[in-house]
């Protein structure tokens, strides 16, 4: 397999992770994160509904995309639960999965 050259971006992003940790380990700013991942989810969720329920063109795409998305989520959870140490990666892919959830929940309870 052949390795990445090591550029400033690459180096930046692999440090990216370890620095968002570092800087949520305030529990102010952990659940202010959190709660950012939340709501724009949700926002992205309901605006997937408002979109493709207003042209009834691209329906069954949105639905597979959100599907794919969830179970890809889902995939994830488990080399992320194995990993060990500080879950934020974990919670935000968790905060991320329940805001479109909800927010497609909420506007399909919207149709009936």
């Amino acid at each position: 397999m052949v390795r990445a050259q090591q550029t400033r971006l690459h180096l930046r992003l692999e440090r990216s992770g370890a620095r968002l940790q570092a800087w949520a380990t305030n529990p102010w700013r952990r659940g202010s994160l959190l709660l950012i991942v939340l709501l724009s989810a949700f926002a992205c969720g309901n605006a997937i509904t408002s979109i493709t329920g207003a042209l009834s063109l691209l329906d069954p795409v949105a639905a597979l995309v959100c599907v794919a998305f969830v179970e890809l989520a889902i995939r994830l959870r488990r080399p992320l639960l194995l990993v060990g140490g500080d879950p934020l990666g974990l919670q935000l892919l968790d905060m991320a999965r329940i805001g479109l959830l909800y927010g497609l929940l909420l506007d399909g309870f919207k149709l009936l």
